[in-house]
């Protein structure tokens, strides 16, 4: 995988009940990169996790990959 969005995409489908609804979109800038996700109705619990754990590893895996890149991070779950 060399694009961070379809990483994100990834990482997501395998998490909920409705990969066909997830959207992810991406806004570039020179050194970061914010991407807006959209999920299903009902998947959004499953992309937070508890307490938030789930999207805070998300972001982390992220984040990692993103630094090879030289780049910056931002993951927004939207509704």
């Amino acid at each position: 995988m060399t694009n961070l969005k379809e990483l994100v995409e990834y990482i997501i489908k395998a998490l909920v009940d409705n990969p066909d609804k997830v959207h992810v979109e991406e806004i570039g800038g020179e050194k970061s990169v914010i991407f807006e996700l959209r999920v299903g109705e009902g998947d959004l619990g499953k992309v937070i996790g508890k307490e938030g754990r789930t999207a805070k590893a998300i972001r982390s895996i992220v984040t990692a990959a993103a630094m090879k890149l030289g780049k910056r991070t931002v993951l927004e779950i939207l509704e």
